[in-house]
């Protein structure tokens, strides 16, 4: 499994990769950009936390990394792994549905709090990464 050692980076597809499940101290990145947004990532093996513009986008119990997450106008795409299995909540529109598709099967459609919040489990245990689609409904 693949962490990424600089703890957030922009990929060429417009994309960012973050996190380090394997770390045992807590370790974050302020201030960092990604087009026109400014990224906060707070990550270790307990948790993983990233936000866009002062907001939770992405947050995981236990820490994972994630892979090319981009943001569409209708949702949310990236690859996460670790080493067990994990609570994912994402930050998006309030009281929305949303599609969910989790390696390629379809989890269903939820329902976001008043918040934004959803939240779902992942199995991570032996699976390497693990595909994520989250789109509105």
């Amino acid at each position: 499994m693949a962490v990424v050692e600089e703890l957030i980076r922009n990929e060429a597809d417009g994309s960012v990769s973050f996190g380090d499940y394997s770390l045992k101290e807590k370790a974050k990145k302020e201030d960092f950009a990604h087009g026109n947004d400014t990224m906060k990532v707070k990550t270790c093996a307990e948790i993983t936390r990233l936000e866009k513009n002062g907001l939770v986008l992405y947050e995981s119990v236990p820490g994972t990394t994630v892979n090319n997450l981009s943001e569409t106008e209708d949702g949310l795409r990236f690859s996460v792994e670790g080493p067990e299995d994990a609570q994912i909540t994402l930050g998006l529109l309030e009281d929305t549905g949303y599609d969910i598709k989790i390696a390629g099967k379809d989890s269903g459609m939820m329902r976001t709090n008043l918040g934004g919040k959803l939240s779902f489990g992942v199995e991570l245990a032996g699976s390497g990464a693990v595909e994520v689609e989250v789109k509105k409904a």
